[in-house]
């Protein structure tokens, strides 16, 4: 993910491995991450049973929320395609049945959005 790209609030790809080595311990038996994403300090990271959303807060990074949504919560999403022009492609999700989207996210165009879409529709449809 290029700096330009960070300091615009794009979210690029994240490996497996990675999620899995920082991320292990937040995980149930059984539960694998299928996708995972890093803007800036932030990660969110979809696994076979939930979307968790890793919010470090604070200068240091330091505290750190974990935010867990289970796909059966989740009542729609959508995502909106990079342009020409447009440097980022955007996820919007909501919960339940709010009016606004609860989880808005930007992507830069190393991610493909269509495979995001793939795994939230996968479970939330299903």
């Amino acid at each position: 993910m290029g700096i330009f790209s960070a300091l615009l609030g794009n979210a690029g790809a994240v490996s497996q491995d990675e999620l899995k080595k920082d991320y292990a311990k937040l995980l149930l038996e059984g539960e694998e991450i299928e996708l995972g994403f890093k803007l800036i300090r932030d990660i969110f990271i979809f696994t076979s049973k939930r979307l968790i959303l890793v919010d470090k807060q604070g200068l240091t990074g330091s505290k750190t929320e974990y935010l867990s949504v289970a796909y059966k919560s989740i009542s729609r999403f959508s995502i909106e395609t990079a342009g020409t022009f447009d440097l980022d492609a955007e996820l919007k999700i909501w919960i339940s049945s709010e009016v606004q989207p609860s989880i808005k996210k930007k992507f830069n165009k190393s991610v493909n959005v269509y495979d995001v879409q793939m795994v939230l529709a996968h479970h939330v449809l299903m």
